[in-house]
């Protein structure tokens, strides 16, 4: 039995000092299938960036896989990370527009990891992204906004983009409303139901997917 692939030392090291809500656990296993995803060849694919935590183990994945990471996010905060909320940081707030700004978080935590070439940060709401995005895309991950409506959207927007055999990451899905909110699980629900995608692995709260049919 092959072993799972590993980010290197120095990647599992600015990945966790980067700031951001992926544990290492989980972290493991979005690396593990974003370096399978890489053999296809086709492009890795966020939704939510936030301050790049995760950002990092995709770049890293696909620098190895000879492709690109792709991470796509308006750099506002979700509704949980604004002001009077639980996850809100001060720190990422621009001063003179009274609004959160992770971008330039963001733009740090790749260099300090030297791996701003390996990833194409498009600054955009997932839906109008998704809308001009043509291709197809080894690795879907799907973290971003936790509301219905927002992860409905980038459910819709972007599942039909997974090539045959690559894979859709979905995280936070916990099937037990008292761990957290049910948006990522009710996602992941369609996904498994739609009979587009079979699950292949299961890490705490991140659940990984393989297209193994046609639709979404």
């Amino acid at each position: 039995m092959a072993v799972p692939a590993a980010p290197k030392p120095e990647t599992l090291a600015a990945f966790e000092a980067a700031k951001g809500f992926m544990p290492v656990r989980e972290g493991l296993a979005l690396y593990a299938a974003a370096a399978e995803a890489g053999k296809l060849g086709l492009p890795l694919l966020e939704v939510g960036t936030y301050c790049g935590r995760s950002t990092i183990l995709l770049a890293d994945a696909a620098r190895a896989a000879g492709t690109v990471a792709v991470t796509v996010d308006h750099h506002r905060g979700s509704e949980e990370q604004q002001p009077g909320w639980e996850y809100h940081d001060p720190s990422v707030v621009d001063p003179e527009v009274g609004l959160m700004d992770t971008l330039p978080t963001f733009r740090r935590t790749l260099h300090r990891a030297g791996l701003e070439e390996h990833v194409v940060a498009v600054v955009g709401r997932s839906p109008q992204v998704a809308r001009v995005w043509a291709g197809e895309l080894g690795l879907v991950f799907i973290d971003g906004g936790h509301t219905d409506e927002h992860a409905t959207a980038d459910y819709e927007g972007w599942a039909p983009r997974v090539a045959e055999g690559g894979l859709l990451v979905v995280h936070d899905v916990f099937p037990d409303p008292a761990d957290g909110g049910q948006a990522p699980y009710r996602v992941w629900l369609r996904a498994l139901e739609s009979g587009a995608f079979t699950e292949v692995s299961v890490t705490d709260s991140l659940r990984v997917l393989r297209r193994s049919g046609p639709g979404h």
